[in-house]
């Protein structure tokens, strides 16, 4: 009996995927950022155009990236991940300041978050760095020299911007659970990493105030966001108001369209159209992970690792700070939020694993 035949190609699920999240991301984001372009730039446009280019943008840099051999990047792992670590260096001296907090670099017309390139250029160098030592990779001393240069990256970057911190520790985390061979030696890792962040905590009072907002966001000030948004996701129900209806966004919702958009999401299109978002993001999710175990070899299937985990870890915890399951981090809701950074970044990540997936040999029809 003949074996299926078998063919190369992108992952077309996971191209459509990424292309409807991206469209539904622009429409959810004009419909939640009319109010605030138009009051603070006088054009309600203002926000979907900025990131309208860079999705564009994002777009072009993801299809090319898509048909270059990913092979072809391990020679820029190193300078990548170096040029992270400067520009995260950089940023700290002579970043541009928004709302109490140092994350942008300008050049010329244009500014960008440093820490959304350094999650990319993360990924890339640690897939390039597991594969290189992948038969030590069960060794506790190995474990430790493959975390010893995520460390810088988390400290320079998390001394601005902790919730980006908290997804580059953990797609290192993710990454090297993937590549050992031994489980047992996570626990000490795990404590710690516990230890480690509760210092991180410790050094700063406003991080340790945020653990007390988030327990009683009635009794602070700063409260007032949370709770805001915890208002439009009750009051959506199952339907939802309907689309460019909702009530928060007109300045009572700080910011709507940035970590907070996703609970205008369930206002404006209830418990049904919340629950169809998070299924395209679980399809996407579902589509790095076959990527990955079915991948040429290991340098392809721990970069689709590392978008798996990216990926999964930014929406959960996105969604538990609107729902204020956890304090509230900053965390952006990955192709809906707002940021053109970051839509441009994810949109080339997104390329590096179409990459991978052009190079699997899938069955006839799968």
């Amino acid at each position: 009996m003949e074996s299926p035949k078998k063919k190369r190609h992108y992952d077309y699920t996971l191209l459509v995927v990424v292309v409807i999240l991206a469209v539904i991301g622009l429409i959810l984001l004009y419909s939640t950022s009319t109010y605030n372009g138009q009051v603070k730039f006088h054009d309600s446009f203002y926000y979907l155009k900025k990131q309208g280019f860079a999705t564009l943008l994002g777009f072009t840099g993801m299809l090319i990236i898509a048909n270059i051999d990913y092979h072809k990047w391990i020679p820029f792992a190193v300078p990548g991940y170096l040029v992270a670590v400067v520009l995260s260096v950089t940023v700290l001296f002579i970043g541009d300041e928004y709302n109490g907090s140092k994350r942008w670099l300008s050049l010329g017309p244009f500014s960008f978050q440093p820490s959304e390139f350094a999650k990319v250029a993360l990924i890339l160098f640690l897939a390039w760095f597991v594969t290189k030592n992948v038969k030590k990779m069960g060794e506790i001393r190995m474990l430790m020299l493959t975390l010893l240069p995520v460390l810088p990256i988390i400290g320079l970057v998390g001394a601005s911007n902790l919730s980006t911190a908290i997804i580059i520790l953990g797609i290192a985390g993710v990454l090297i659970f993937v590549a050992s061979p031994k489980y047992a030696q996570f626990i000490w890792m795990g404590v710690a990493g516990v230890g480690f962040l509760a210092i991180f905590l410790a050094l700063e009072s406003y991080r340790l105030e945020r653990l007390a907002i988030w327990r009683n966001p009635e009794q602070y000030e700063k409260g007032y966001q949370t709770l805001q948004g915890l208002y439009a996701i009750g009051s959506g129900g199952l339907f939802g108001r309907g689309l460019g209806e909702s009530v928060q966004k007109l300045g009572f919702l700080p910011e709507a369209q940035n970590d907070m958009i996703f609970s205008i999401i369930c206002e404006e299109l209830g418990l049904f159209g919340a629950g169809f978002l998070l299924i395209l993001f679980l399809i996407l999710i579902w589509r790095f992970f076959v990527i990955a175990t079915h991948a040429k070899d290991l340098f392809g299937a721990l970069i689709a690792t590392g978008a798996m985990a990216h990926m999964m870890i930014q929406v959960i915890l996105n969604i538990a700070v609107v729902t204020n399951s956890i304090p509230n981090t900053g965390i952006t809701l990955p192709f809906i939020s707002y940021g053109g950074t970051s839509v441009v970044f994810l949109l080339f990540e997104m390329g590096l694993v179409l990459s991978v997936s052009n190079l699997v040999e899938w069955k006839q029809g799968k």
